[in-house]
């Protein structure tokens, strides 16, 4: 802002100390007469002030805050700051000092109508996402108007949008939600693998188990069938070798039930020939129940 100054001598305006940050006019009788450079510098004879007279501007960069309130091409209002940076130009001096009355009152009608004519073609997120094109456009319209009052800008930067309380909130919770979504999206795609996972490695090992089995069945056969031909050079049918393998399936499980003293299942033999013999196991101890049958068709088979 400007402002007028007074000499360095009492009662006069001859001699005037000229800072470095700050441009002097000299006026004699209200009317510029010309430009003092920084220092100790001489104006003329005067008399009690009457006769000359200085008036000063800033050379410094100055920086206006602005702050315009609109609404968005979605029905959101909104307060965007602007931070405008001008400097007079050197050369445009008289112009800056005698052609705007407040300058700062100049720039924020420029401002505020550049803005208030881009706002309101953008949503609220392009409001955001475009602030450099706000940016360069209030830059554009102030560099063009405020050349013909001698001002320089340097810098127009939008530096804040801020809608509504209330929108703020509803888009906090919005994203809030959103993030809530993916995180249980993610949890169940989580969970699903792990399910996937569980059952793939239970299919393997039942696979295996099976295996397992198999190979066991067949070397207890081979092992029955090398044992009792062993010698005799006989061989063994396959209907044999079935009932030898029940039969050794029969009393395995016999042990099985045998080894647990708190079990109560009732076991009924399934074998060949109708085996006639019958296990109930109860809590503290087992009962055998043999039929001869039983007996005479595992003595049949064993000695076959």
């Amino acid at each position: 802002m400007q402002r007028v100054e007074r000499g360095c001598l009492p009662c006069t305006n001859c001699l005037v100390t000229v800072p470095q940050d700050r441009y002097f006019a000299v006026e004699k009788f209200g009317r510029f007469s010309h430009m003092l450079k920084p220092g100790l510098a001489t104006a003329g004879l005067d008399c009690c002030g009457l006769c000359i007279g200085f008036r000063s501007i800033t050379s410094r960069t100055e920086q206006n805050l602005v702050t315009v309130q609109t609404k968005t091409k979605d029905n959101v209002f909104v307060h965007v700051k602007v931070a405008v940076q001008q400097a007079v130009m050197p050369e445009y001096t008289e112009l800056a000092m005698y052609k705007l009355d407040n300058v700062h009152v100049q720039i924020e009608s420029y401002v505020a109508d550049v803005v208030r004519s881009y706002i309101p073609q953008m949503t609220l997120d392009e409001a955001f996402e475009k602030k450099d094109d706000i940016s360069d456009a209030v830059q554009k319209k102030l560099a063009q108007e405020m050349a013909n009052f001698g001002f320089s800008i340097t810098k127009a930067l939008v530096t804040e949008v801020t809608p509504n309380s209330e929108v703020v909130a509803s888009m906090n919770e919005i994203n809030k939600q959103k993030r809530l979504r993916d995180a249980s999206q993610m949890a169940a795609e989580a969970e699903k693998i792990k399910v996937v996972k569980a059952a793939e490695a239970a299919a393997d090992a039942a696979q295996l188990q099976g295996e397992g089995i198999a190979r066991q069945r067949r070397a207890i056969i081979d092992g029955l069938r090398d044992s009792i031909t062993h010698g005799s050079g006989e061989t063994l049918s396959t209907e044999k070798i079935s009932e030898l393998l029940l039969i050794t399936q029969y009393f395995e499980t016999l042990r099985d039930v045998a080894a647990s003293n708190r079990s109560s299942t009732v076991f009924l033999p399934s074998g060949p020939h109708s085996l006639g013999m019958s296990l109930v196991s109860f809590e503290g101890g087992i009962s055998w129940e043999h039929h001869a049958v039983c007996k005479q068709t595992s003595l049949d088979t064993l000695q076959a």
